[in-house]
């Protein structure tokens, strides 16, 4: 068994990444990135405010940063100046308290049952076995007399083979009426999914 060196991942190009690393200006970064989301936009023929997009793209490039993951990405399709969904992909070594990651472990460690039993299914992919797990979470209110906002995921927890370590990719949206399209999204970008040791 090898430990993970290297990962990659391939999303369509309405998926920006973000700039988490803790080296990039995240000003800089926005603001030129919804320059160019602006620019596809008004080439399919939409005008999306660009302060309001630079805003966003500043919000969940620092919300994504306090989890730390590997990448992070946003969906932004033409025409919208806030991102739909959310991509985070993690790493997740072994330790003294779980010395061997397992699919069972990944699926208990990340389910939870906010609105009753999450969805867990045994899948394969190409870059080895996963488990794919798909719940929904109640989110904080942002003031106390409002209610929280419903947050959807998916999270396949993946088993590279040959790695001691494992991934897990989580997308996560709190638009309603989306969940198919992000499903489909989710099962087509998590087989790009590559190591190396």
């Amino acid at each position: 068994m090898s430990d993970i060196r290297e990962c990659g991942i391939v999303c369509p190009t309405d998926w920006a990444e973000l700039a988490i690393e803790p080296t990039n200006n995240v000003k800089r970064w926005a603001r030129s990135t919804a320059a160019e989301l602006r620019e596809r936009s008004r080439a399919a023929g939409y005008d999306v405010d660009a302060k309001v997009l630079e805003r966003d793209l500043r919000a969940r490039t620092e919300d994504s940063r306090r989890r730390d993951p590997f990448y992070a990405f946003a969906l932004y399709p033409d025409g919208f100046d806030n991102a739909l969904a959310t991509l985070e992909i993690d790493l997740i070594h072994p330790d003294a308290a779980v010395p061997r990651i397992t699919l069972d472990w990944l699926a208990e460690t990340f389910s939870a049952h906010d609105f009753g039993p999450p969805l867990i299914t045994p899948t394969d992919i190409p870059i080895g076995p996963a488990v794919r797990i798909r719940q929904n979470f109640a989110t904080a209110a942002t003031s106390s007399g409002d209610p929280g906002i419903l947050l959807e995921t998916i999270t396949y927890g993946v088993l590279p083979t040959g790695a001691e370590s494992a991934l897990v990719f989580l997308m996560s949206w709190t638009v309603p009426g989306i969940a198919d399209e992000m499903e489909e999204a989710a099962a087509d970008i998590v087989k790009t999914l590559s190591v190396a040791f």
